[in-house]
């Protein structure tokens, strides 16, 4: 596991004195690495130090370093324009650093602190390259979401190692009864994921966000809250047998509330952001249920939208390129100037939908099974979000793509191949990791 932080942070005097293109060739060779010299099993191992890896680290970590690599595909323009490009790419090394040692820590105060560390370098990259001057309030909204709850967390840790000498999680097997607790450890992670009424950050962090934080926080910060809420959830194993149902029922509720929302936004990348507060409330619902469907489901969902939404929103960023506005009022009839992008439009909205042969389809079927085990009531509220994601899903491709084209364009470009290699890499593995679903279905 060292090798890799430490190939992270060699690339860090590199991103001052070369080329782009070369930082971006890095991140995919360690990607391509990391998939090939990692074992993926179910206990941990590589084990060097306080890090580790097993089933539920590996995945993330991989989508990390294969999401941060598209970053720096997705941010030519940044490039181009010579936008502090150097810091930019110092800034992506750092988020980069933080998710890997958060994934891959073996100690609950490791993985507390890289989990903060990360939100510093996601801040930077929003005031720093947003689009409009809102972004300072999407700013200050992020952290202090973040950082209200998180200090109830540190002291429940502190408490937590007092009482049992070890933070260590392949020894955090003490069952707490404390509902005190459960509140304090938790919360952090409902606001991250986020849990409906502790949501309001994440379309506003969206929409002020350049194309590469938008990227970053749908595709690996939102999985931040299901990981961590997977690892502490065995310490409430018997109070989350009374409070857990309260929990499901408030993400179930919100991810409907959220898919009527979805209808009625005007706004591309804020239809995005709310869909994702509709997905991960299922994410939520699956790991309350305490059991192993909701639980292996609840990862390839993770693995699915992080892939899924990371793509709608470098295609809401080319629309964005050319159009100069995000909404679906002026970005219409686009199958008439970009047929080749309109067919990328379509792949990732039947993606976003769960259609086969998706992740999503895998991680929907194995969540649902989950909730209707826990409670045959959420049939009614699982039916709702399953055809209104549909709904969304259609009217987001249906809207931008069909209707009359807005006349005001007069010149436009096709499309770049790095853009249709971006979307490629993002819906490639979506739809060719079903066929290693084994890992997940034999284990269960």
């Amino acid at each position: 596991m060292m090798k890799f932080l430490f190939s992270l942070i060699m690339l860090i005097p590199l991103c001052f004195i070369s080329e782009f293109w070369l930082i971006q060739f890095m991140f995919f060779i360690l990607s391509f690495l990391f998939f090939v010299n990692v074992s993926m099993s179910y206990l941990w191992t590589n084990i060097s130090i306080f890090l580790g890896v097993d089933l539920l680290s590996f995945t993330l970590i991989l989508l990390s370093f294969w999401i941060c690599s598209l970053m720096i595909l997705s941010s030519e323009k940044i490039f181009k324009l010579n936008n502090f490009s150097n810091l930019f790419l110092f800034i992506m090394i750092n988020l980069m650093l933080a998710l890997y040692l958060a994934f891959s820590s073996m100690n609950l105060f490791i993985f507390y602190l890289f989990f903060e560390i990360s939100l510093i370098p996601t801040l930077i990259l929003i005031i720093g390259w947003g689009y409009q001057p809102e972004r300072i309030e999407a700013g200050i909204y992020l952290l202090f979401y973040t950082l209200m709850v998180s200090l109830p967390m540190m002291i429940s840790i502190f408490y937590y190692y007092e009482k049992f000498f070890s933070l260590d999680f392949y020894f955090m097997t003490n069952n707490l009864s404390n509902l005190f607790m459960y509140l304090c450890m938790n919360f952090v992670f409902f606001v991250k994921m986020p849990m409906f009424f502790v949501h309001l950050w994440l379309p506003k962090a969206h929409v002020e966000a350049p194309v590469s934080g938008s990227m970053i926080l749908a595709g690996i910060m939102l999985k931040l809250g299901g990981y961590g809420l997977m690892r502490v959830m065995n310490l409430f194993l018997t109070i989350g047998m009374k409070l857990n149902f309260i929990f499901i029922i408030i993400s179930l509720m919100g991810g409907f509330f959220v898919s009527l929302m979805c209808l009625r936004q005007s706004d591309i990348k804020s239809l995005i952001a709310y869909s994702s507060v509709a997905h991960m409330g299922l994410v939520l619902g699956g790991i309350m249920t305490l059991n192993i469907w909701g639980f292996w489901g609840s990862l390839i969902m993770m693995l699915a939208h992080g892939l899924c939404s990371s793509g709608l929103f470098c295609l809401a960023n080319m629309s964005y390129e050319r159009m100069l506005s995000r909404s679906l009022y002026l970005n219409k009839g686009l199958i008439n100037i970009f047929p080749s992008l309109s067919l990328w439009w379509f792949l990732f909205s039947s993606s976003n939908m769960a259609a086969p042969p998706s992740l999503n389809l895998l991680g929907e079927i194995m969540l649902i099974n989950s909730l209707v085990s826990f409670s045959s009531i959420f049939m009614i509220f699982l039916s709702f979000i399953s055809f209104f994601s549909a709904a969304y899903s259609l009217f987001l491709y249906a809207f931008s793509q069909h209707g009359v084209y807005y006349s005001g364009m007069y010149s436009i470009y096709s499309g770049y191949f790095r853009e249709y290699l971006l979307l490629f890499l993002h819906w490639f593995p979506l739809n060719i990791l079903i066929l290693k679903s084994e890992y997940f279905v034999l284990w269960i």
